[in-house]
């Protein structure tokens, strides 16, 4: 299954970015800890411009906190990037945010108007509720589910920084389906737009894979089953999921996981980790190198081809002059 999601006002909402941002100074770009690098909105980096951006890995109480200092120390050494993990209990980590904000563009700190800063990021990552939290009232609509905010919209905070909020949006069309699929998992695609079985069986796959025994203390299961469908079926025997003639509504089952998941009921995970995506970007460079060989191996025979031609045209004709 391909997952994809993008209705009319994230493509909206991208436009508008775009014409604003000359005016920015810098870029809050909030990820989910538990996924990093898919819940990194590649049309940002395009975006921002080059401008200054300081990541925030959202929801970390929710990440696996050994792979979360990874993912730190891969963003601190990149370029014009600062990175932080957040969890909305840290009240002093986020009322430091425009300070950070503000070292990071000391050229504008000294002018005569606000540090102005975009806070962006996908659906569903936390947004609102940081900004409620940097504001220290309720503003920004804020639910637990994806798409809450509609329309873009500019704050005034008391130490001197200009926050304009953006809604959140995805990219028009997901490269990398795994990542996908962990996006409609952590609940940044509104679930009317996933097969929710689908994505319960990769959920259920990866904590086979990566946090077994999670499952068997939440679900209470004597052991492992062999796979992701019968691992379905166990949570909805055990979770009311039964349907007349001990049929297993596996709907239902799906529900219980991915909401388990999402609610931390099953401890603190990470979908992916450093070493995969780097390994994943030198594969995609190699594939495109390749390509890029194939291609000019492509051009250089078809030359060859119509230089040969060409010749045995030209020999043709001297031999009939001849």
């Amino acid at each position: 299954m391909t997952i994809n999601w993008f209705p009319g006002h994230m493509h909206k909402a991208r436009k508008e970015i775009a014409k604003v941002m000359d005016e920015i100074d810098a870029v809050i770009e909030v990820l989910d800890a538990r996924l990093p690098l898919s819940s990194e909105n590649p049309l940002v980096n395009s975006l921002r411009k080059g401008k200054p951006v300081l990541k925030i890995l959202n929801k970390s109480d929710l990440a696996d906190p050994t792979k979360t200092a990874q993912w730190l120390n891969y963003f601190n050494g990149l370029e014009n990037i600062k990175a932080i993990s957040l969890d909305q209990d840290q009240k002093k980590l986020i009322n430091s945010i425009p300070d950070m904000c503000k070292q990071m563009v000391p050229v504008r700190v000294n002018q005569d108007r606000p540090v102005r800063v975009m806070i962006m990021g996908i659906p569903n990552v936390g947004k609102s509720t940081l900004i409620n939290a940097l504001l220290g009232r309720r503003i920004a609509k804020v639910g637990n589910e994806p798409a809450v905010t509609k329309n873009q919209k500019r704050y005034i905070l008391k130490n001197g920084m200009a926050l304009s909020d953006t809604p959140g949006f995805l990219w028009p069309k997901i490269e990398d389906q795994e990542s996908g699929y962990r996006l409609a998992a952590s609940g940044a695609i509104r679930d009317t737009a996933i097969e929710y079985e689908l994505v319960a069986l990769f959920a259920a796959q990866f904590m086979l894979n990566e946090y077994p025994q999670r499952l068997l203390e939440r679900y209470k299961l004597k052991e492992l089953p062999i796979g992701s469908d019968e691992l379905l079926e166990d949570i909805g025997r055990k979770r009311g999921g039964l349907r007349p003639g001990g049929v297993v509504d596996l709907h239902k089952a799906s529900e219980v996981l991915l909401h388990d998941m999402r609610g931390g009921k099953l401890g603190p995970i990470t979908f992916e980790t450093v070493a995969e995506w780097i390994f994943k970007q030198e594969e995609a460079i190699r594939l495109q190198k390749e390509a890029e060989e194939a291609q000019l191996q492509l051009e250089a025979d078809a030359a060859k081809k119509a230089l040969e031609n060409q010749n045995y045209r030209k020999s043709g004709e001297n031999k009939y002059d001849a």
